[in-house]
């Protein structure tokens, strides 16, 4: 396991004030705000642990209220819905400097048998064909509004390894595409056998490339390069099928519309044998800067 890896653990080992409040630390990310995928991921592990483990997160619905303070640490206050004789809801509050910042909603559910089917995976090239980050990154080092920003953003990811199918979008800059991005994914590391765990990780990274589409759509390269300003609002999230966040995953990636300064990004993740694990919508304020 990376030392990156155990740092992203120790951070979403969140510890308990009490019965049902928990408190975590922050990591640096590119911008200088907390990163949305942590909040999201630690949100979820304090829902987690108030519920019976065995019923698994098949859901979450969150949204994004005030930029978060990564010098300060985040108080979740977990509020118990309701317990159901197969499924458990919870409703999480983050808050820093007195002011609730992130806001969670999450539903738990113990297995049982179903009908079935799923949408195809697309075509992907296989992952160990593509260019790590660490190969990928310096070759567009020009395009980066200050030459920190390519390590800030190999330092963020480090705990996870995420190569594009194609290139990012601060490759294409003033060149508009179709608004659709593939990246695979997977820790850089073995993980324990906790599903809770791999869906926290997986929350945690699929904060990282979900606006890439809408970038793509407009030929703007993001906040790496400085061309527009952005954050996420909400989020959303549903777990179909078992999954490893430490086995390869293919985050498939389209915009359907931005308008009025939000973007929509939407996805499916599916497991490298074709599974459809996971099904993400995000939107996001893009907005050119001023």
């Amino acid at each position: 396991m990376s030392q990156a890896l155990e740092g992203l653990l120790d951070l979403l080992d969140l510890e308990r004030i009490e019965e049902d409040i928990f408190r975590g630390q922050s990591r640096f990310a590119v911008v200088p705000r907390v990163f949305g995928g942590q909040v999201a991921a630690q949100a979820l592990v304090a829902a987690g642990r108030t519920v019976p483990e065995d019923r698994l997160a098949h859901s979450l619905h969150a949204y994004f209220l005030r930029a978060g303070d990564p010098g300060a640490p985040i108080v979740y206050t977990v509020d118990r819905i309701r317990d159901g004789r197969s499924f458990a809801t919870r409703r999480v509050v983050a808050v820093q400097h007195g002011k609730p910042i992130f806001h969670l909603s999450a539903s738990f559910q113990t297995y049982e048998e179903g009908l079935e089917h799923q949408a195809d995976m697309p075509a992907a090239p296989d992952p160990e064909t593509l260019p790590t980050a660490a190969e990928m990154l310096p070759r567009y080092v020009e395009l980066y509004r200050d030459q920190g920003v390519a390590q800030r953003v190999l330092e963020s990811r480090a705990a996870v390894d995420l190569r594009y199918v194609d290139a990012p979008p601060f490759a294409s800059v003033g060149e508009p595409r179709e608004p659709r991005s593939q990246v695979w994914f997977r820790t850089n590391g073995k993980l324990a056998d906790d599903p809770l765990l791999h869906v926290c990780l997986a929350t945690y990274v699929s904060d990282m490339t979900l606006l890439d589409s809408v970038l793509l759509a407009h030929g703007r390269g993001g906040w790496v390069t400085g061309d527009v300003v952005g954050a996420s609002l909400d989020h959303a999230m549903w777990f179909h099928r078992p999954f490893r966040a430490d086995e390869w995953l293919l985050y498939d990636q389209e915009s359907p519309s931005a308008s009025g300064g939000r973007g929509l990004g939407q996805a499916r993740i599916y497991t490298q044998d074709g599974r459809l694990a996971i099904t993400v919508i995000q939107e996001g304020v893009v907005r050119i800067p001023r």
